[in-house]
């Protein structure tokens, strides 16, 4: 097969993730594959997978809303696939999935497919709720399929008529189980806590996302004073990057706990951090299941995690995690606190944490299915759309998948 993808962004979030994992697995499996991705990436990033796949950037593709650049990145897409023409084109994020599947339909593509990781739509103002959910409603014409991370993002798409129940697959957002299940500490731990060497670890609360406004880094940073007074030697660690960045810089020095908050930036074994940590936090407002979610139930942590969409399909409130009302970060961090003073609680968590089954967030498990489901939307193709080359319908008859422990 010939398979673009296409993403709005590349940086170390969990949506990049996903992608370049499967990016990954079908160059592997034999698959020609092509990453096209917006003016915003990280360089670093993009260089680690340069050598395995073609990569290409459109600088007109951005996050925000501007006509302009939109309709000059589709025309850049529509000209890329026509000349490029793969037999899948795979939209990831909100942007390039609006403008890629427009542009596929333009190039003929055959078989268009979206990634639900997020819907724009969901907890903003009417007016951008009903411009997204019209954008997102007519490149729904032409998607043949969509690829959920979870059942609650499913629902939430049939129930504003995007799509049909045919047309979407839950496929959870994969990574190494046994990494984080088996990890420890990072060396020298006293460097990121800002503490003397031999001294003993204070009580560490860790958040691990993206520095985006939606994941509330800035205003779980003002609540967590509650925490310090209750817990002074708390340490907060805030493992990520992203464009927010100088907005929680400015947060940091204007909180008068700025000596219990660390800023780390990103972290190129976060299952070690998850290791040092007692509590771990995700105060975001919108997300579909991060995946971040399932590294603290694997790392064996209890957690506090927003009410986002799809959560309780794995993290049970009071049984291997607490659950926090979406609107009230500062409910989260009592929910923090309350888990600091509470041991015996806290290693109930723990303890339900690890026993809960994850099997369907491996690796090889989010791989074959997303294949699955490309062979399937190929062999429904109208006939005259459907690829000729020989290698494609070889690969479309192929028995196992192949893709285990790649």
């Amino acid at each position: 097969m010939k398979i673009v993808h296409v993403l709005t962004r590349l940086l170390r979030a969990g949506s990049e993730e996903n992608t370049l994992a499967c990016c990954l697995a079908q160059a592997r499996h034999g698959h020609e594959v092509l990453l096209v991705h917006g003016e915003e990436f990280d360089p670093g990033l993009r260089a680690s997978v340069a050598g395995a796949l073609r990569v290409v950037t459109l600088e007109k593709l951005i996050n925000s809303i501007s006509p302009p650049r939109d309709v000059f990145a589709f025309g850049q897409l529509v000209r890329l696939m026509r000349d490029w023409q793969p037999d899948i084109v795979h939209t990831h994020q909100s942007k390039a999935g609006i403008v890629g599947r427009l542009a596929a339909r333009q190039a003929n593509i055959p078989a268009i497919i979206h990634g639900v990781h997020i819907l724009p739509f969901v907890h903003v103002g009417s007016a951008q709720r009903l411009m997204y959910l019209t954008a997102e409603r007519l490149a729904a014409k032409f998607t043949r399929a969509f690829i959920d991370v979870s059942q609650g993002m499913r629902e939430i798409c049939l129930a504003n008529h995007l799509g049909s129940p045919d047309q979407h697959h839950v496929v959870h957002s994969g990574f190494d189980l046994a990494r984080f299940a088996n990890a420890r500490w990072p060396q020298e731990p006293h460097l990121l806590l800002g503490t003397a060497a031999g001294e003993p670890k204070p009580p560490v609360v860790l958040m691990l996302a993206a520095l985006e406004p939606r994941k509330r880094h800035v205003e779980f940073i003002e609540a967590f004073g509650q925490v310090v007074e209750r817990i002074p030697n708390v340490r907060l660690l805030l493992a990520g990057e992203g464009p927010a960045r100088p907005a929680v810089e400015s947060a940091i020095e204007r909180s008068p706990f700025a000596n219990n908050i660390r800023m780390i930036g990103y972290h190129h074994e976060p299952e070690r951090l998850i290791s040092l940590a007692d509590v771990c936090v995700l105060a975001s407002m919108r997300e579909g299941l991060p995946r971040v979610m399932m590294q603290y139930l694997a790392g064996g942590r209890a957690s506090v995690v927003s009410h986002l969409p799809g959560v309780e399909e794995v993290v049970k409130h009071g049984v291997n995690g607490i659950v926090a009302p979406a609107e009230d970060v500062g409910a989260a961090a009592t929910a923090v606190a309350d888990l600091l003073e509470n041991e015996p609680y806290r290693d109930r968590l723990a303890g339900g944490a690890r026993l809960t089954d994850l099997s369907s967030w491996g690796l090889d498990a989010m791989c074959e299915s997303v294949e699955q489901v490309y062979r399937s939307v190929l062999e429904q193709a109208p006939i005259a759309a459907r690829p000729n080359d020989t290698r494609i319908r070889d690969s479309l008859a192929k028995q196992p998948l192949g893709l285990h422990g790649f």
